[in-house]
C-alpha cells in the first residue's frame, strides 16, 4: 500500500511535535530521518523545504513546512481525529494560543537558551515578545483558563503549546510554575503522545549506536 503522507524529521528535533501530532491523528505516514549538515542540507531536500530544516511533511505532493503550521494542517485535512476547534470560543483560544507558542513563546525560550541574557529595557520593543516574564505572565493565562488551551477538549493546539511547555521545563527554559507543571501533566500520558516519545527515542538510540 503506498503511503500518502511523508514526515521528514531527526528524533533530536522540533520533529518530535509533529511526530506526536501523527500519532494523534492515526494515519498512514512514511518517515524519512535527515541529518543536520548532511541530507538535511542536500538538494533534494532544499527542494521541499528551502531552510534546510526539519519538521516538514509531504502529503498527496503538496509540501507543508513549521510546527505550528503542520499540527495545524494536520487537524484540518483529518477532522475525523476531532484536534480542531469546533466553537467560536474553542476557535478563538486554538489560534490565540498555537500562534502565540509560535511566535512569542519560541522566540522568547529561544532567546533565553542562547543568549541567557535579559536584552536591555529600551531594546524590548523591537523584539516580538517584549520580554521573557511577560511572555511566561500571557502563557499562565493561557493554561489557568481552562483544563486545555482551546476550552475543555484536546486540540492541535495543546500538542504543540504543550510540547513547547514540556521542553522548556526539562530544559531549564521555562519556570516550572505550578500551572505549566499540572498542564502538561495532563498531556504527557496521552497514549499518541507516549507512542511518538517510543518511536523517536528508538530513533535517537538506533543512530547513536550506528
Amino acid at each position: 500500500m503506498s503511503v500518502d503522507l511523508i514526515f521528514y524529521t531527526n528524533p533530536q528535533s522540533r520533529g518530535r511535535i509533529v511526530r506526536w501530532m501523527l500519532e494523534e491523528v492515526g494515519v498512514p505516514y512514511k518517515t524519512e530521518v535527515l541529518e543536520y549538515g548532511t541530507t538535511m542540507k542536500a538538494p533534494e531536500y532544499l527542494a521541499i523545504n528551502p531552510m534546510g530544516k526539519v519538521p516538514a511533511i509531504v502529503h498527496g505532493g503538496r509540501v507543508i513546512t513549521e510546527g505550528a503550521a503542520i499540527c495545524a494542517y494536520l487537524a484540518d485535512v483529518f477532522p475525523e481525529a476531532g484536534l480542531s476547534p469546533k466553537t467560536a470560543e474553542e476557535k478563538a483560544n486554538y489560534y490565540r494560543w498555537l500562534f502565540f507558542a509560535a511566535g512569542p513563546l519560541e522566540s522568547a525560550l529561544s532567546n533565553k537558551a542562547v543568549f541567557k541574557e535579559k536584552p536591555e529595557a529600551d531594546k524590548e520593543m523591537t523584539l516580538g515578545y517584549g520580554n521573557y516574564r511577560n511572555t511566561l505572565d500571557a502563557l499562565s493565562i493561557a493554561v489557568k483558563a481552562n483544563p486545555y488551551i482551546a476550552g475543555d477538549r484536546f486540540t492541535a493546539a495543546d500538542v504543540y503549546v504543550g510540547s513547547h511547555i514540556g521542553w522548556g521545563m526539562q530544559f531549564g527554559t521555562l519556570e516550572k510554575r505550578d500551572e505549566f507543571v499540572d498542564y502538561f501533566a495532563r498531556l504527557q500520558d496521552r497514549a499518541a503522545c507516549v507512542r511518538a516519545a517510543e518511536l523517536d527515542d528508538a530513533l535517537v538510540k538506533e543512530t547513536s549506536e550506528a
